[in-house]
């Protein structure tokens, strides 16, 4: 800080020590015990109470070993300012000086968090008016706390804290035989996470047939390594280890499985070839022989109506243009696909409806269900008709349905189907309680009456009265059947 010369004058002779000046006649000796008494009066500012509190001060006033004494100390002993070195070459002796007002910060008090005595305080007073706080460095953690990173958990432990979640680092486990314990215990913990992160590990760091034979060993962890490498798409390992285990079946299915990331048709079909020889179960077996025949068929459908679809000389093309491609879709959607734009094919063209019944075995009741969806989604109804009549070998039709006529009625009611067809298959239904449910739900009116009638029921053909529009032709039909004599009704 600058001060004029009539400044410094004052300060220092309003100070209650006496500081040299050239003034003064005293000699040599009385300036050092001058310097000696302002030397012992710096006690005042000390609490001799506490030994720790005691400090250092420099004739600067400044804390010996503090920062700002360290920096001066730099500075001074680097060289001074052009007038501090005219004053000093003036002196002869030592003089003391009073603490400036800008150190009045101690490192000590700062730590400790209270007021020194004196014009010293602690910083958080010098930044806010609010009382003294405690402050303290902060301790370092225990030592048992960095067990969490360290190389000295066994293997019981190390699965006990993984089963917990915590950090846990496996590198340590290096020979054969920790890392088996290490599995073994985390099988006897019953905790599929930590199975699992344990044989990432072992795959991670065992040769591929070290681990197989393991794990051969080692039933339940072997079923989470399968698990773990199905989910996780390890099809070349899997495929590895089953071969390795001698399970052929569960080898041939994991390659089967491999389809479904082929995309190109063809390049679908050739690989379906190459699984037909596998070692499949016989169910299996003729499975994969139909995926790949059906596949077969779809790619030439596909290709045929293609062309027609684009030539645009087929009705049913263009009254119904198709939504979506036939290929790889399931057998039941490919026969419902033929029998909506090839029905009426004959049975020797691939796309043909009997054709496909024929060649995968289909059952009748899925056949007539597939075939009725279709048609009927056509409005073709003499297709319909024609797809439950049968003759017998006196040449005689009957309407006969596989899947019963109550679901015959169902799927035609969906397909908004005339009430005159509803009522001619609803009176099909053999149950009679079913065909008056129907008939009353779909109004059909003429089977609700005839079967009040043949069940001679007056009070049920009563109560349906009331449900037909007065002055129609069913409420006269009713009434001319309650008024006839020639029924004995039950009640």
């Amino acid at each position: 800080m600058n001060r004029t010369k009539g400044d410094e004058e004052e300060y220092w002779n309003s100070s209650k020590f006496k500081a040299f000046t050239f003034d003064d006649e005293d000699d040599e000796l009385s300036q050092l015990k001058e310097s000696k008494r302002a030397v012992n009066s710096l006690r005042d500012f000390v609490d001799d109470d506490d030994d720790d509190d005691l400090e250092r001060v420099s004739w600067t006033g400044e804390p010996v070993g503090s920062i700002s004494w360290s920096i001066k100390e730099t500075a001074g002993s680097s060289g001074s300012t052009s007038e501090g070195r005219e004053q000093l070459k003036g002196r002869n002796s030592f003089y003391t000086q009073l603490p400036k007002p800008t150190s009045t910060y101690s490192l000590s008090s700062f730590f400790k968090g209270r007021t020194r005595p004196g014009s010293f305080q602690s910083l958080s007073d010098a930044l806010s008016d609010t009382p003294a706080k405690s402050y303290a460095p902060e301790l370092g953690r225990p030592k048992g706390e960095y067990r969490d990173y360290s190389n000295d958990w066994s293997p019981s432990d190390t699965v006990r804290r993984l089963r917990r979640g915590k950090v846990c680092s496996l590198e340590r486990f290096r020979s054969l035989q920790d890392k088996l314990q290490l599995l073994e215990e985390a099988v006897s913990m019953h905790d599929g996470n930590v199975i699992t992160a344990v044989l990432i590990f072992l795959k991670r760091t065992l040769s591929k047939e070290i681990l197989f034979r393991e794990l051969e060993v080692r039933q339940v962890a072997l079923r989470h390594f399968i698990h773990f490498l199905k989910e996780t798409g390890g099809q070349k390992l899997l495929l590895d280890l089953f071969r390795f285990l001698d399970r052929t079946e569960e080898l041939a299915l994991t390659h089967y499985r491999e389809h479904l990331s082929i995309q190109d048709p063809e390049k679908r079909k050739e690989f379906l070839k190459t699984c037909i020889g596998l070692p499949f179960s016989a169910e299996d077996s003729t499975h994969i022989q139909d995926h790949y025949t059906l596949l077969e068929r779809q790619i030439i459908i596909e290709a045929n109506d293609r062309h027609l679809e684009s030539a645009g000389q087929t009705e049913i093309f263009r009254k119904h243009p198709r939504k979506a491609s036939i290929l790889n879709m399931p057998l039941v959607t490919t026969l419902f696909y033929a029998c909506f734009y090839h029905y009426t094919e004959s049975e020797g063209t691939f796309s043909s409806p009997i054709n496909l019944k024929k060649t995968f075995k289909i059952p009748d009741k899925q056949y007539v269900l597939t075939a009725l969806a279709a048609r009927a989604k056509l409005r073709a109804w003499n297709d319909v008709d024609a797809l439950f009549t049968t003759k017998n070998w006196l040449g005689y039709t009957k309407k006969r349905a596989p899947i019963g006529f109550h679901r015959v009625v169902e799927i035609l009611h969906k397909n908004s189907a005339p009430v005159q067809i509803l009522q001619d298959y609803v009176n099909l239904v053999e149950d009679v309680d079913t065909k008056l449910s129907l008939a009353t739900k779909l109004k059909c009116h003429d089977v609700v009456i005839d079967t009040c009638r043949d069940l001679k029921d007056r009070q049920q053909l009563l109560a349906y009265r009331s449900k037909v529009d007065k002055g129609s032709v069913e409420e006269e039909k009713i009434d001319a059947i309650l008024n006839s004599s020639q029924i004995r009704w039950k009640n």
